[in-house]
């Protein structure tokens, strides 16, 4: 028998930091049977004042090579009972554990002043983040939620690492103005992104929920500039917004006065266009003189958009549409090990008006494995073949062990 990939998660509670260390190392490692080569730890906001005596804590407890995490708005995690947990607002903290066996873990940190300029070559990028571009490597990233150049370092990384998977999250404070923390290895760190790349006998598949449902038709931008919109279909864009809105259901109309928003077209070539083809952005405001509208995101003449509503129900019928592509895609074994979850903190118990809501769906689909993650500032996954930093999503990645019999072999 091989030695085969293994994941553990295990959630805490308990209010003292002690406490709750001891409870997810004790959990998790007798979950698994064979060392930890990766550890993943998240811890809510609660515990702000006592974030650096997490590392010296720990590590009296857990042996462990590698070591990221970061401090949520809330944690994710697997119960004594194996049951999954979104813990909004309230002490806790969230370990996973993987034994992986023919896989290449490297570890980074990187702040917004060490970033190559956009346009260096890949070289610049591969030497800041220490890993060769071949095997491909799976990126896992949690960034600090300000000044952290992760858009600039997103797309430095897609150009240097094609075909590479990159997932992660923005650590959260649990108000405004709270502090964040960064962990990595024995090190705390408060700016930047740590990160982790994962090569050989893993691979990452991803969902990216955004949580929207289109309305109306798609339509192309025919004048732009920047981030402003000032035609669409040779129309003026708030005259096509008005026309949209007037045709809508009174609670769609309702809806469109606080939850609207722009997807914008990923694949240029792709006829007809459904949903979770749009990467969706914030409408920032108007110009009701010129009847332009500006978005949360650069845009140019030719790309295709289309309006969409996000609420409860959209978002709700958005996961579970990725849930059921997902699971008719799944022919391969073996199957999925574990999950780790970066979901935004405007979604959970705020948005569905009860908890556990999307961790459980998931659950669903993808049976009996070890889920782990937090409630993000900001949500890093791919749409499209390109990754970026996203508002009110669910990202998951689902970690699988490419070939189970190449274990210690490869």
């Amino acid at each position: 028998m091989a030695d085969q990939m293994q994941w553990a998660n295990a959630l805490s509670t308990r209010p003292s930091l002690e406490a709750a260390i001891a409870d997810v190392v004790q959990r998790a490692v007798s979950s698994l049977t064979a060392p930890a080569d990766l550890g993943l730890l998240f811890i809510s906001s609660a515990f702000a004042s006592e974030y650096s005596r997490l590392l010296p804590l720990l590590a009296e407890q857990l042996s462990v090579p590698v070591i990221i995490g970061c401090s949520g708005g809330g944690v994710i995690g697997t119960t004594a009972k194996g049951e999954t947990q979104e813990l909004e607002a309230e002490a806790a903290i969230s370990l996973t554990l993987a034994h992986l066996p023919g896989v290449n873990v490297q570890v980074f940190h990187v702040v917004a002043e060490e970033l190559p300029d956009l346009d260096s070559s890949p070289d610049a990028w591969i030497d800041l983040i220490g890993v060769p571009p071949s095997p491909i490597p799976q990126f896992i990233l949690l960034s600090s939620a300000f000044s952290s150049g992760i858009n600039e370092l997103l797309q430095g990384l897609d150009f240097a690492y094609p075909g590479s998977v990159i997932v992660g999250g923005q650590a959260s404070a649990g108000g405004f103005g709270g502090r964040t923390a960064l962990f990595c290895n024995d090190r705390l760190h408060r700016e930047g992104t740590v990160g982790l790349a994962l090569t050989g006998n893993i691979v990452l598949e991803t969902i990216v929920a955004q949580g929207c449902r289109p309305i109306g038709q798609p339509m192309q931008i025919t004048k732009a500039e920047r981030n402003i919109i000032l035609e669409l279909d040779e129309k003026v864009p708030l005259m096509v917004l008005r026309d949209l809105i007037s045709s809508l259901s009174e609670q769609e109309r309702v809806l469109a006065q606080h939850s609207l928003f722009v997807g914008v077209a990923m694949d240029e070539f792709k006829r007809a266009l459904q949903q979770g083809d749009f990467l969706i952005r914030s409408i920032l405001g108007v110009d009701p003189t010129a009847g332009a509208i500006a978005i949360g995101d650069v845009v140019r003449p030719g790309q295709r958009l289309q309006f969409h509503l996000r609420d409860a129900q959209a978002s709700a019928e958005d996961l579970e549409l990725l849930l059921e592509q997902y699971q008719d895609q799944q022919t391969t074994e073996p199957s999925a090990a574990a999950a780790l979850m970066f979901s935004c903190v405007g979604r959970g118990e705020g948005l569905y008006g009860k908890p556990n809501f999307d961790s459980e769906l998931f659950s669903r689909y993808v049976q009996d494995i070890p889920i782990g993650g937090f409630f993000c500032g900001g949500e890093i996954g791919p749409v499209g073949g390109s990754t970026f930093i996203h508002g009110y999503t669910s990202v998951f990645g689902i970690c699988r062990q490419i070939n189970a019999e190449l274990g210690n072999n490869s």
